[in-house]
């Protein structure tokens, strides 16, 4: 396989931790979320409990987990977040006085919670706040009767995060969808301007990928009960663009020469009407040098006029909805070999050791090392767990010097709320650009919320105990990250792309057999399986990369087989919908289950494929055509055997 890469400098290591994004600064969402932590603590300080105030802006972390998803998912998400964040509150508040319990408890949410994340690929801060909630309780008076009034307390602050995310939904319902939907349509003009140059494959990639993304968005957006014109029309859309993709796939894939440019205004003619809420296409002029297959990809753009502008109760076609039970989606992330499960074990495990760590010895404000770990093993890889141990480590000093010059000053009353307010802000804005410059921001708007609830004015004291903790913490978790993950991706690789690749063959065994008469369009067991295993494929690879050390040389030359799964797993799904499919020979299907069985087995036994001749799928030349890509990319590579 070849030698080893050179494990990355400790100067490209901080180099890397401390370089600035260039995401733009999210004005909204910072702004919302400043309101969302201030407005409690300023109800409480009217109401004469500034203390009571501050525990229910606790709840104002459940905006935190506010990103660019449906309305109709974003109000289940929030309703959960909201529950947890309570529960851990009042687990946490009954649980305090027994430190060994307490520690293991705070494993057990951290774990929960990951895995419920990584499963339903929720991005997000995860099971930090979690683990945040459950162990501030440590540092409150330890009272376990107060539990069912603090949980009350942050499920109101909680309500009214889940009130102010929700806000938009009143102006436009369908926002998040019909961003996705126009994304689609950009990506889908770029692609057919990339036909016939060197960014094909590129631009290829990147319009399956959103696509496949949008087709989530819309899932996701679906309420069984309730439906409207809008998110019809948007599916359609959706539905419209993926056909004039595999369109353009079928008949221009091996041209040589790049298409007229005006079928690339044409299509953004589209984004522009989506998104100005025109009623017509804009009239696009006609190229010179035409052909039946172009006009007929002319047609099929012009199509997209009558699905904007007709009742969609004329527009003949059928909406098929499916949405992947939470059954099966949890399920198959609940296997030995899902990352998922592992990473959720892994750190369960580790929080675990570090809060046994914080409660056992006489560690001030010992709940920090927790958290601090939390934190840190966040990153998705081992290298990116580096950068976060050194981004708040370097920003936790900062903070604490701003919290000196803020404590100083002993804010009281209206100021405190004020700065509860910019501080957050300010985090919010700051954590797209690098999360060092928003742990300045977070630690002065903990250490604040701590003065203000225990009266603590020895500051240098808890300054320098926080420090010591955040450094324990981050010590802790990146020790047990590297102890149980440094190889742990990379290994499972092989067995990963396998089980893939086999169940690809189940699903078009399903799709091109006698068999498809058993099921109906939204239960194929073999379409689920196969999702789930390529999901988890595409974590480990990702994973993989960030282990040090790993060989990014084969890494990367195993890239074009992944890629070209991926394509076939769109292809699949795309055929599934054409209900005129052949069924292919016995015999076909017999040389399709050796050709796949054969890659298979030469990846789990770490060995060069051997080129097999594939049969011919009638109708659906590009699966064929993908799947000879796959044994092509799989000839010549083979792992490291040691």
């Amino acid at each position: 396989m070849g030698k080893m890469s050179n494990s990355p400098t400790l100067f490209m290591v901080v180099k890397k931790a401390l370089e600035i994004n260039k995401n733009p600064f999210p004005w909204t969402k910072a702004i919302s979320a400043g309101f969302c932590a201030a407005i409690p603590a300023f109800i409480g300080l009217l109401t004469g409990n500034l203390a009571y105030g501050m525990q229910a802006g606790i709840g104002g972390f459940t905006y935190l987990y506010v990103f660019n998803e449906p309305y109709a998912q974003r109000a289940k998400k929030l309703f959960w977040v909201m529950i947890g964040l309570s529960l851990s509150v009042g687990i946490g508040t009954m649980l305090a006085p027994y430190s060994w319990l307490f520690a293991f408890m705070v494993g057990v949410i951290g774990a929960v919670a990951t895995f419920i994340f990584g499963a339903l690929k929720i991005p997000g801060p995860a099971a930090v706040f979690f683990v945040l909630c459950i162990s501030m309780t440590s540092g409150m008076p330890i009272d376990p009767t107060l539990a069912p009034l603090r949980a009350g307390l942050v499920l109101l602050g909680g309500l009214l995060s889940w009130v102010i995310g929700m806000a938009g939904w009143l102006f436009n319902p369908h926002a998040p969808e019909m961003r996705a939907v126009k994304k689609v349509y950009v990506e889908l003009a770029s692609f057919l301007d990339a036909i016939g140059t060197e960014d094909y494959n590129q631009a290829r990639h990147r319009t399956v990928m959103q696509m496949k993304t949008t087709d989530d968005i819309l899932l996701a957006g679906h309420i069984s009960w309730r439906t409207t014109d809008v998110y019809n029309r948007l599916l359609l859309l959706n539905h419209h663009a993926n056909d004039i993709f595999l369109h353009v796939i079928e008949h221009f894939s091996e041209q040589s020469g790049q298409l007229p440019p005006e079928l690339g205004t044409a299509v953004r003619g589209i984004v522009d009407s989506i998104d100005d809420k025109k009623t017509t296409l804009p009239r696009i002029r006609q190229p010179e040098e035409r052909n039946e297959d172009i006009d007929r990809l002319f047609r099929k753009i012009f199509d997209a006029d009558a699905i904007l502008n007709e009742p969609v109760s004329k527009i003949n076609q059928q909406i098929n909805i499916f949405k992947r039970p939470l059954s099966t989606i949890f399920g198959g992330a609940f296997d030995k070999n899902s990352i998922v499960f592992l990473s959720a074990i892994r750190y369960g495990a580790i929080l675990t050791i570090a809060a046994i760590v914080a409660y056992s010895f006489d560690f001030y404000r010992s709940f920090w090392i927790p958290l601090s770990c939390a934190a840190v093993m966040l990153g998705s890889t081992i290298m990116s767990t580096f950068h976060r141990a050194i981004q708040r480590t370097l920003g936790t000093i900062i903070g604490i010097l701003a919290a000196s010059i803020i404590l100083s000053a002993k804010p009281q009353g209206i100021l405190i709320v004020f700065i509860i307010f910019a501080l957050t802000t300010l985090t919010e804005l700051y954590i797209v650009r690098n999360y060092a410059l928003a742990a300045m921001f977070i630690t002065p708007n903990a250490l604040l919320i701590a003065e203000s609830s225990t009266h603590l004015h020895k500051l240098s004291f808890f300054a320098t105990a926080r420090i010591i903790d955040v450094l324990i913490g981050c010590f802790i978790g990146l020790l047990g990250t590297y102890l149980t993950g440094r190889r742990s991706a990379s290994s499972r690789l092989p067995h990963a792309m396998a089980k893939t690749i086999r169940s690809q063959m189940q699903y078009l065994q399903v799709l091109f057999s006698e068999q498809r008469n058993g099921f109906s369009f939204e239960k194929i067991p073999a379409q689920s399986k196969m999702h789930t295993n390529f999901d988890n494929l595409k974590i480990i690879y990702t994973t993989a990369l960030g282990e040090i050390p790993n060989n990014k040389f084969t890494l990367g030359d195993l890239w074009p087989a992944i890629f070209s799964m991926e394509q076939l797993r769109f292809h699949l799904d795309a055929c599934l919908k054409i209900k005129d499919r052949a069924i292919l020979p016995d015999e076909s299907l017999a040389q399709l289950l050796l050709v796949f069985e054969s890659m298979a087995s030469a990846l789990e036994h770490k060995q060069a494929v051997v080129r097999k001749k594939i049969p011919e799928i009638t109708g659906f030349s590009k699966i064929q055509q993908e799947i000879a890509d796959l044994q092509n990319a799989l000839r010549e590579k083979h792992f490291n055997k040691s």
